[in-house]
């Protein structure tokens, strides 16, 4: 009923904490989608995750930006919503409250998940890989709150330079 990207997504966004890995899940799934025909409700989960992976590092400007980022893509989408199992207007408020406590100390917000089915899904997930369902964020995981600058980006630069390489051959073969 509900792709296994989002299933993971919300394992990781209420067990883990890994905003990190949130992100790239989704990415990963909306990007499938030809660009024309890509979910926007994805986006805005997204912009939770990465909203709540800089208020956790500190990165305040960045957190108001994505979440009230997520707000705007979100806010549009209540049946959307709905259809993956989720209270539009409870998010959209737990937005605003994250935005209005972002000068506090962090603290993890939850997706409220109206489906009951999907959370019992979301539960024997969590059990499988031995993880607990709404746990609070392991602050002093340092490799958990700085994840995007301690992985192994080789892969990502080997790419990058590829493409480039790529464009420049063009480039030099349209005479420019």
């Amino acid at each position: 009923m509900y792709p296994d990207a989002y299933i993971l997504f919300l394992v990781e966004f209420h067990s883990t904490r890994d905003y990190f890995e949130c992100h790239e899940i989704l990415e990963d799934h909306w990007k499938e989608a030809p660009s024309g025909e890509r979910d926007p409700v994805w986006p805005g989960l997204i912009q939770i995750a990465v909203g709540l992976y800089h208020e956790r590092r500190g990165n305040l400007t960045g957190a108001s930006k994505c979440l009230k980022n997520a707000g705007l893509i979100l806010g549009p989408l209540p049946r959307r919503l709905q259809a993956l199992g989720l209270d539009a207007d409870r998010l959209l408020q737990a937005i605003q409250e994250q935005l209005d406590h972002l000068e506090e100390p962090f603290r993890d917000m939850n997706l409220p998940i109206t489906d009951p089915e999907l959370e019992a899904q979301c539960i024997r997930l969590c059990e499988q890989k031995k993880i607990c369902w709404l746990q609070d964020s392991p602050l002093e995981d340092t490799d958990l709150v700085h994840k995007h600058a301690l992985r192994d980006r080789t892969d990502i630069v080997h790419e990058r330079d590829k493409q480039l390489r790529i464009r420049d051959k063009q480039r030099r073969s349209r005479g420019m």
